[in-house]
């Protein structure tokens, strides 16, 4: 390669603060022939481990764009087949669809009625060629309360007593998210592979699952037994196991690593980055977790971010677009816009039709760094030059 070439390219991606639009993302400066990934599930079905070999490819190109419950409701609308904020605005589906599956678990799947909704927008987003994430907002098994009830320090240890009535309930939740995941299919009668993220912001203290309920062993042996019990004894072979620390301000590794449940029971290390508007931190995390996803081997990304109630024009790509090139991330997905038809409230953090920044999510969608649904390679077949095991 032409000296002066490298060292443009080399310049450019020093620079975080340039404006990335309509400049290519660098190539991955270790390049290497094969890459060689293990997988949790070593039954994996044959399109959960394509995905899994796309999610790591795709980091060399860019990032997917994605957006909790998206397809499920927007700002002014809810449960519209086809519908979509982010359509609204750019014309196209975001690439990734995130959705909560609590509800399909614990004892609100009893009287919910949206679980069928659920499934529909899951499929939608399949048929499209999208890519899944799961998150669980479960309610504490051991006191009834909701996720961030952390009154009972002996949830997770009543969880683990094999036999125990918490444990025994625990297992019913398992039983019926397994029961809802081997029943949803493509048209094609393909299992739909999901990234699955339980026990998300385990470094926080509020939720049943965080630290200030479980001492570091309680936790991860809570997390193997969730993975064992779906993957070998329910047989459920179509997940992609992620973790998800909340990382609002600069973090080192061993933050990244906070009770880690081991390179055997972790497929994706994602993040929750709530840092304002504050790109230099969102720019340090996303360097620092494509340097753990390349160490391990796993791929990576953003797995909740945003600013509630953000009105900055600007926002897409001065907060998201510009930390976010070079880094390496498979994905970046903000949280939801709340269903709120009056706009009386401002639970929102993604854009909608008449939000200001309108104008710059269109330069954000046109990057060629953001992946959207229409410019997805095929990610439920094998990328090149990636094995996954």
């Amino acid at each position: 390669m032409n000296v002066l070439i490298l060292s443009a390219m080399m310049l450019f991606g020093a620079c975080d603060t340039d404006n990335p639009i309509d400049k290519p993302v660098q190539p991955d400066p270790d390049p290497v022939t094969t890459v060689e990934l293990s997988i949790v599930d070593k039954k994996s079905t044959d399109q959960t481990k394509a995905l899994y070999s796309q999610l790591w490819a795709i980091q060399s190109k860019g990032f997917m764009f994605g957006h909790h419950d998206d397809l499920f409701y927007g700002r002014k609308w809810f449960n519209v087949p086809g519908g979509s904020d982010t359509k609204d605005v750019c014309g196209d589906y975001p690439a990734v669809f995130s959705v909560d599956f609590a509800e399909i678990m614990d004892d609100r799947s009893l009287a919910s009625n949206s679980n069928d909704i659920r499934r529909r927008c899951i499929i939608e987003a399949r048929e499209r060629g999208e890519v899944i994430t799961a998150c669980c907002h479960l309610n504490n098994p051991l006191t009834g309360g909701d996720s961030w009830d952390n009154s009972n320090i002996n949830v997770v240890k009543e969880i683990l007593k094999d036999g125990s009535q918490t444990n025994i309930k625990f297992k019913v939740w398992l039983d019926r998210l397994a029961k809802f995941a081997l029943d949803l299919k493509d048209s094609k009668g393909n299992q739909i592979p999901v990234i699955f993220r339980p026990f998300h912001e385990h470094t926080q203290t509020w939720s049943w699952w965080g630290q200030m309920c479980t001492t570091e062993k309680e936790f991860i042996d809570l997390w193997r037994f969730t993975v064992t019990y779906l993957r070998d004894v329910k047989r459920v072979h179509q997940f992609i196991y992620a973790i998800s620390p909340q990382m609002d301000v600069p973090k080192t590794k061993d933050d990244f690593l906070f009770r880690w449940p081991g390179d055997d029971y972790v497929d994706f290390i994602g993040m929750d980055c709530y840092h304002g508007l504050n790109p230099s931190t969102f720019s340090t995390n996303l360097k620092s977790i494509a340097a753990i996803s390349k160490e391990k081997m796993k791929p990576c990304g953003v797995t909740e971010t945003g600013v509630e109630a953000f009105t900055d024009k600007d926002f897409w790509t001065k907060q998201i677009l510009t930390p976010a090139t070079g880094r390496f991330v498979s994905l970046i997905v903000t949280w939801r816009n709340k269903y709120d038809p009056q706009e009386e409230g401002t639970h929102y953090f993604s854009v909608f039709k008449g939000h200001p920044s309108e104008s710059d999510f269109i330069k954000f969608y046109n990057s060629p760094i953001s992946f959207f649904s229409k410019d997805l390679p095929d990610m439920y077949i094998q990328a090149e030059n990636v094995v996954v095991k």
